[in-house]
Parts: C-alpha cells; structure tokens; sequence
C-alpha cells in the first residue's frame, strides 16, 4: 500500500488469506555475485518453520544474489551513497514434482512495503484448499519469492526499537490536544532521528526504483528472458516502476490492489481514509442484517466509537500487562478490515473487550503489527517506512498535517485524524528521497491491473488509475471485499490464469461478481 505513515501504514498479505510473519530462518548460502548465476540449494526448513511442513508434491530451493546498493544509471553507481556497495537478496523458489510444460518462474511480491517475498511464495505453494494459488499456475510454473532489499531476509532494515513500536501502535489515533500531537510529533522524530543515526545517507537506497532494478538481476537469476510478476499492494507500485523502467522484459504482469503511482503523500493518505471509511461502512451494514454473528449489532460503528473512547478514560490490561489503549482498539479495526473474513473477528473482539477481555483487540492488533507474544517485532515497519520515506517528495508540515487531522476527522471520523496524523512519520524521516517514475510502460505489453471494490487500503478508484497511466493496462474488477482479489472467486481466478498462462488478456471492463 502506499501510506507512508507509520502509525497509520498497512500491510497486505498475498490474497489477504495468508499471514506475513517475520522469519527465523535465513536463507543460507553464498550470495551469487552481480552478474552471476546463483547457487540454489534444497530448503525444506524454511516451508517447516513457517507452516509446519512442505506441501504436498512441492521442492523449496534458496539462494542469494548480491545487487549494487546503488543501481545509478542501470550498472552500478560509481559516485554517492553506496557506490561499489552490495546488497544481499534472499530468494526462495517453489517447484512442483507435478510440473509439465513449463513456461518459466512467477515472481512474488506480497506489498507492504516491508512483506517476506520468500514466505509468501511457500504460503502460496500449499494451493486453493488453503488459499493459495490454483494448481494450474503452480503446474507451469516455478513459484519465486524474493525479500527485497532492506526486507526480512535481505540486509533487512532494523533501526526502531520495540518500546517504540510499542508507543506507535499504541498512541491515540486521533490526538486533538496540541500536547498529545507534540508528544507524537516527539516520538516521530526519535525514530527517525535513530534510523538516521545508523544509516545516514544510505537510508534512500531503500526506495522502489532501486528495487524494481533489484527485481530484474531476480529475472536474470531465475534464468528467464521475460518477467511474468504477481504483485500484490505496495507490489502493484513495484510492478510498474519495473514495467517503466524495463517494458521489453515484460512478458506479464499482474498488479492486484493498485496504487496511483501519481498520488502524493497527501492523496494517497485521503484515499485510504475514504477507503477504510467505505469499508467500515460496508461491515456495519453487514453487522446489523447479521446480528446472530456480530455481537455489537445492530450499530456497530457507535460499538467501536464507544470503545475507543472508553480506551482514552479506562484502558482494559490484558493478561500480559499490556493496557489496550485507543492505539491497540484501533488497529484491531484496521486489521479485521482486510478481509471480509475479519468482519465476524471483529464484533467479537469489541464485544469481548466491552466485557472487559482485550484478548481479541491485542490478538487482531498485534497481527497487523507482526509483533510476537512476548514483545518483539519483526524489521516489517522499519521497512516500510525506510522504503516509504525514500519513495516520498513531498513532506508536508506539521501545521498542514494538524489542520488534515481537523479537517478530515469531520469527513473520515474514524479513520482520517489516524491518516493524517501517520504523515508525520515520514515528515520526520531523514535523510535525501529518491521518488520512482510515474509515467508510460511504452513497449510493454498488456499489463493485468486488478482492482477491489470494496478495498480499504487501495481503494478501487485507484486501479483505473493505475492503468491509465502505464498505457498498457487492462482493468479487471471484482465487486467484492477486502484487500485484493486474486485467487479469491472463479471469474477472478479464471481471468488471471488465463493470462499467466496463455497470455489471454481478459475483454475490456469484465466485472467479476462477489461470489
């Protein structure tokens, strides 16, 4: 997704189905030299850790590749931050014993910015009984993950301390007295003042251009002439940046929960707030014709209003210690909101929280936040804002963001103050930007462009967008919800295979039905 914010950004997972845990596992190995061909090696561990198992009639290979941590003009910058520097790039691939005919290798990108590539390749192999993906792809082709740089396996990002996390998360959503913004404005600036502190000006070689020129050595490394990408979110924004830049070496792309690339830190920010709103709108209509399953019917949103507000006054202490604070209510919000699945999680957590169990609240909250039980959290959000920051020219004042606050409260009451306040992350955030292109993929061909109707984090209104602006793009809607839409239905499901595999682009304007 693209929200810069950290305390508003947002995190998918491919096919909104599948978790995005950090890993333990590395991905061991020498890393292959730029240029060269890497060394793959057999790598059961990383499916066991992380599920339990392999799946059935699937092979895991990993490998590393080293990058130029400055890619400058496409060979490796000779001057600036990072020249003659390299980054490690982890990459998993996923082969089936059952493959026939096949095409090549389908690289992953679950968004983010700050998702595991690696992990969501071996959730994605186990296939449709588990949400994964159809047994007619993973047939043709090698499924290949790859964390990018500044991610999880691939010398991750690691500058924000947990405590941190903790006060992020946690803090008011919406704080109106000019104390409690200054305190949040404090505590922006203490993040970015220690990432700065420990990287100084390699802190923009984290941006997206340069890892669309990382996902082109992943191309060559996997040994194919032409890229066939699944980009999910913040993927989206990866796959055109490398359709931009690379439009010959497009064989296709598949960018599901599209981002405008051409929206600034300002408008994308809006746009999230208006789509979290819908979709709040949506799962209240819900809650009310389904009072059997949603316990806070038949008004849900005075249910979360209250809840919150009762978290200013009394926060509930879980069995950890932890107080569920109106940050904590709130990103259970956020969370439930990516899947309709979450709908029915959610009117039980703020039930139970009312009774006074925030098990719930810090269970849905703490898996968007990719925080462990006992308090530790993955580089995700280091990541995200590392990536985020760089990617942003624009860095609006403090004084604009606090009249967005104002402003938006009064059109996006739950949602907005959050959006605007999470602008300052980025605002705070050191070092110079490197923003990605924003314009044609001339050359290239079509290029599959999924949106979601019913979308929080990328709302639909940004697909066509999208596509508009490659030149090449092809809309595909789905008139469900949550975030991102492929391999949820048949007709979705039916219009993506045939064009990573035959090459069939879906007729102009097909609307997929929810169900």
């Amino acid at each position: 997704m693209a929200l810069a914010g950290l305390a508003a950004a947002a995190l998918v997972t491919a096919g909104c189905t599948l978790p995005a845990f950090a890993p333990s596992t590395d991905v061991e190995g020498e890393a292959a030299a730029p240029g060269t061909a890497p060394a793959w090696r057999a790598c059961p561990e990383v499916p066991e850790e992380l599920v339990g198992r392999s799946a059935p009639d699937m092979r895991y290979e990993c490998a590393r590749i080293r990058v130029p941590r400055d890619w400058g003009t496409g060979s490796g910058a000779t001057a600036g931050p990072g020249s003659g520097e390299t980054f490690e790039i982890a990459l998993l691939r996923a082969r089936s014993t059952k493959q026939r005919d096949r095409i090549g290798s389908l690289v992953i990108n679950p968004g983010g910015p700050g998702g595991s590539g690696v992990d969501t390749a071996v959730y994605l192999s186990f296939g449709p009984t588990f949400g994964g993906l159809p047994t007619s792809v993973t047939e043709r082709f090698d499924i290949v993950g790859f964390d990018p740089r500044g991610v999880a396996r691939s010398s991750p990002v690691k500058c924000i301390p947990d405590a941190d996390l903790d006060a992020t998360f946690g803090y008011d959503p919406d704080p109106e007295s000019q104390r409690s913004f200054d305190d949040f404005v404090a505590l922006s600036q203490r993040i970015g003042r220690g990432c700065g502190d420990k990287y100084g000006d390699q802190l923009p070689l984290y941006g997206t251009e340069q890892a669309a020129r990382d996902m082109d050595a992943v191309r060559a490394a996997v040994g194919d002439e032409k890229l066939t990408y699944l980009g999910y979110s913040y993927g989206t924004l990866l796959g055109a940046t490398y359709a931009q830049l690379y439009p010959q070496r497009v064989r296709a792309l598949v960018l599901d929960g599209a981002v405008d690339p051409r929206q600034g830190l300002v408008a994308s920010s809006e746009s999230q707030a208006k789509g979290f709103e819908r979709a709040f709108d949506n799962f209240t209509r819900w809650c009310a014709a389904n009072a059997g399953r949603c316990p806070i019917a038949p008004d849900a949103r005075a249910a979360v209003t209250s809840a919150i507000e009762k978290a200013r006054v009394s926060p509930v202490r879980g069995d950890d210690g932890r107080e569920a604070t109106p940050g904590w209510v709130f990103y259970a919000v956020i969370s439930s909101l990516y899947t309709e699945a979450g709908w029915e999680e959610l009117g039980r957590a703020i039930d139970e929280l009312q009774d006074g169990d925030p098990t719930e609240v810090f269970r849905l909250a703490d898996a968007y936040a990719d925080r462990e039980d006992d308090g530790r959290y993955s580089n995700l959000f280091d990541a995200n804002l590392a990536v985020n920051c760089a990617d942003e020219e624009e860095k609006p004042s403090r004084e604009q963001i606090r009249q967005l606050q104002s402003q938006w409260r009064q059109k996006y009451p739950l949602f907005g103050p959050a959006l605007a306040v999470g602008m300052l992350s980025c605002t705070e955030w050191p070092g110079g930007r490197d923003p990605y292109p924003t314009g044609r993929a001339d050359g290239a061909p079509p290029i599959l462009v999924v949106g979601t109707t019913g979308d929080p984090a990328t709302p639909y209104e940004q697909t066509p967008a999208l596509a508009s602006m490659l030149g090449v793009g092809r809309v595909l809607t789905w008139e469900g919800e949550g975030h991102t839409a492929y391999p949820q239905t048949a007709c979705i499901t039916a219009a993506v295979d045939a064009y990573l595999i035959s090459l069939t682009v879906p007729r102009e304007g097909l609307r997929c039905p929810a169900r």
